[in-house]
């Protein structure tokens, strides 16, 4: 079953281009189904399920620096997801527990980073951020593994 994620605005990548106004993504499983306007989405996938996010949707995040300290690894890489973030870099995931509770929860470990963008067909990394900057929503690989209550 796919899920439309629905928002005020939707960024393709978050470093430029145009974008949608109540947008919205197609998420089948662990892929980009379709990008478009809320109205093009739900007239193309009727029976699809609608999570409408209050903000700005966009890529998820690559992590850039040293993962936030918790008490276990499985918290860290969690942190990681309420800031948006679905990768982080090799050299910061530098413990196998650290790696290990990566791959569980599907956060990609990368040796270098590339810019994210949302593309058809590609891997369904999703991030919401509310008008205040803060990460409202996390999909990694077509879960919602984070949303802001």
């Amino acid at each position: 079953m796919e899920t439309i994620h629905a928002a005020d605005e939707v960024r393709v990548a978050w470093d430029g281009g145009e974008p949608v106004k109540d947008g919205a993504v197609v998420v089948g499983r662990d892929r980009i189904d379709a990008v478009g306007t809320f109205a093009e989405i739900r007239e193309r996938f009727p029976d699809a399920r609608v999570r409408r996010w209050p903000g700005v949707l966009g890529p998820g995040l690559v992590h850039r620096g040293p993962v936030p300290d918790a008490p276990t690894p499985r918290e860290r890489i969690h942190a990681l997801l309420k800031l948006g973030a679905v990768a982080v870099l090799a050299e910061y995931a530098d413990t196998p527990e650290l790696r290990a509770a990566a791959e569980r929860t599907d956060v990609v470990v990368l040796a270098g980073a590339a810019p994210p963008v949302i593309r058809l067909t590609g891997r369904a990394d999703l991030a919401v951020f509310g008008e205040d900057g803060v990460c409202v929503a996390t999909v990694c690989a077509g879960r919602l593994v984070h949303r802001r209550r």
